[in-house]
């Protein structure tokens, strides 16, 4: 019987490699950007054209490479970054494994055009499918530009599973995000279809935090910086108060490398607990700088995956220093012993001014048990008054009402049909709110509990739906429109849904880079922060979009009615709440909350009575 095992040749080896590095754009944005780091760059830029399926080019000015090793890093396995296997305990730089760029060019048309700084001429490489189609000497600029495009161009099925292009921008941002944060010092720019998205000068932490998210986000971070025989941490760490309902921002650097660390999230979360809600999440930039030897980050090709040598301890040291930072500038409550707030508003005694002890002064003819006498009246009118006074002396108050004035209440305001029938027929018929939370009112079998908040939702749910149905939602014009600057993928995002936003009643324009200016708003939404409802209305769609996987109207319409709907904690007066059984009742589903939870229950006469025979 003849051998049936061959070896695979190179080029379907490395396409079959190349699936564990380089699964869609983003993960060859990550990868020539590590690169041009690890170049020695000090001015990156980042082109894409249809969200990487046509083009990704990095153009930096670092060290370049020579007409040979431009032919050999994209051999399998070449790299130089490390010369043995015990250098990857000691490696700093973000890639070692010499496997990004084999793999890149098996599934891509790549085009590199390098240059060292001493050298006099530039080379030109052309590969495509791992084939050398061109290598020669061309003329050029200090560094390297590497062109990679159509992506999967030899793997249809692959280009088939990447997702639309909001969602692969999205992902890209992510990855630039994360390179551009770990290095404030190098100066990035991005470009998508030919427009300019990020424009990031070198400077400090701060300010390129600033550069990314927007001018607000100085306001919402403070410092966090500690340093132990383990490990030297510092960033920033987000407020409680502007905590959000995704993870968006929240990074771990290890050596300047990011990483995803469930652990370490999780002694974060802890740190804040009890100073957010279950659902929200803080923003957080942490970097640890630590013994490359304690560490193993050659655990995964894509290499965000870290083992560490004392895991508990480092756990015990983050959460411990962000409590300290939180304490510090007083966002969580703390007592300081050292300091007495009392004597910082005791003005320092002037030039020459001697200071007296207190002294002590006593009554000889006070008696504690003799009642004080009213003062005289100094004029005849004081005393007129007086006595007029006396005379018109304040009836005794009934503490019992008479049957006559109980019959005399107002009676209930009949609401709808639904409600009507359950509507108990006897003149004891009240409505009250509990706890600022729930409307309690009697019906014909016992008692009805609403919760305000879920009930709202599913009246602003439903016609929030027919706005969108219909494309007649009423706006409101704001009388100052508002400027709203939103990070990159917010602002994505909003591009998506513009059309169906615009439906319900918002009115925005595009100001150009990553702002929009807000002229209206929906009629049933307060005028008070415009601008932040936006926001929200945007990060619960995003929320919604992780967790539920909802339709995109149906997502719109749960995440505006959330937003603004009345809030537990916010009292109501009595026609506010004839209002909301009114529009409750007139819904077609008003037992449930749009996410299924219930927004009416009710207590029978029985279950009262039986609780009441129980003992």
């Amino acid at each position: 019987m003849a051998d049936i095992i061959d070896i695979l040749p190179d080029h379907v080896a490395n396409q079959i490699a190349a699936g564990e590095v380089i699964q869609r754009p983003a993960s060859v944005v990550k990868e020539l950007l590590e690169n041009a780091v690890d170049a020695g760059a000090d001015q990156i830029k980042l082109i894409i054209k249809d969200a990487g399926r046509t083009l990704v080019q990095v153009t930096d000015n670092g060290c370049g490479m020579s007409f040979t090793d431009a032919r050999k890093c994209f051999e399998r396995h070449a790299t130089s970054k490390i010369r043995d296997a015990a250098d990857i305990f000691s490696v700093r730089t973000k890639g070692f494994r010499g496997e990004a760029l084999a793999s890149i060019a098996a599934v891509a048309q790549v085009e590199l055009l390098t240059k060292k700084r001493e050298d006099d001429v530039a080379t030109r490489l052309q590969i495509e499918g791992s084939e050398v189609k061109l290598h020669e000497i061309a003329g050029g600029q200090d560094g390297s530009t590497l062109q990679v495009k159509n992506l999967f161009y030899n793997i249809p099925a692959r280009r088939n599973f990447l997702k639309s292009n909001p969602v692969e921008t999205r992902h890209i941002m992510d990855e630039f995000h994360r390179v551009a944060i770990a290095h404030p010092g190098i100066s990035f720019s991005l470009y998508h279809n030919d427009s300019e998205v990020y424009q990031l000068p070198a400077g400090s932490l701060r300010q390129r935090l600033v550069s990314l998210f927007g001018k607000n986000f100085n306001q919402r971070i403070v410092p966090l910086e500690e340093e132990t025989g383990i490990a030297n941490i510092s960033g920033f760490i987000g407020k409680p108060e502007f905590s959000r309902k995704t993870r968006g921002e929240q990074y771990f650097f290890v050596n300047n490398r990011f990483i995803k660390s469930p652990y370490l999230h999780h002694a974060v979360q802890f740190a804040y607990k009890e100073l957010l809600q279950e659902d929200a999440y803080p923003a957080y930039f942490v970097f640890l700088d630590v013994d490359p030897a304690t560490i193993d980050v050659n655990i995964h090709p894509t290499k965000t995956e870290v083992k560490f040598e004392d895991e508990k301890a480092l756990y015990a040291i983050l959460q411990s220093t962000i409590k300290r930072s939180l304490g510090q500038y007083n966002i969580a409550p703390s007592l300081d012993f050292e300091q007495e707030s009392a004597f910082d508003h005791v003005p320092p005694p002037g030039p020459g001014h001697t200071i007296r002890p207190p002294q002590v002064k006593v009554d000889p003819d006070y008696n504690p048990f003799k009642p004080p006498r009213p003062a005289a009246p100094k004029t005849d009118t004081e005393f007129n008054m007086a006595v007029d006074l006396q005379r018109t002396a304040i009836p005794p108050v009934r503490m019992h009402r008479t049957s006559q004035e109980s019959i005399h209440e107002p009676q209930q305001q009949v609401i709808s049909a639904a409600w009507d029938h359950e509507q108990d027929d006897t003149d004891e018929k009240f409505k009250v709110q509990l706890h600022n939370t729930y409307i309690l009112t009697q019906i014909k079998s016992g008692l009805l509990v609403i919760h305000q908040q879920l009930a709202h939702e599913r009246i602003l749910y439903e016609r929030f739906l027919d706005h969108l149905e219909t494309a007649q939602g009423s706006c409101q014009q704001l009388l100052f429109p508002e400027t709203i600057e939103l990070q990159a993928e917010d602002l994505d995002i909003l591009r998506e849904i513009e059309e169906d936003v615009k439906a319900l009643g918002f009115d925005i324009t595009d100001f150009g880079k990553q702002t929009v200016v807000l002229n209206g708003i929906p009629a049933d939404l307060s005028e008070t922060g415009a601008g932040g409802q936006l926001e929200q209305l945007v990060e619960q769609y995003k929320s919604n979009q992780t967790k539920f996987k909802l339709d995109k109207r149906e997502n719109l319409a749960r995440s505006l009615a959330r937003n603004a709907s009345i809030k537990p904690g916010k009292k109501l007066g009595k026609e506010e709440m004839d209002n909301l059984i009114h529009d409750l009742f007139a819904c077609k589903q008003p037992n449930v909350a749009p996410d299924g939870r219930p927004a009416i229950t009710t207590i029978t006469s029985e279950q009262m009575l039986q609780n009441f025979k129980s003992r």
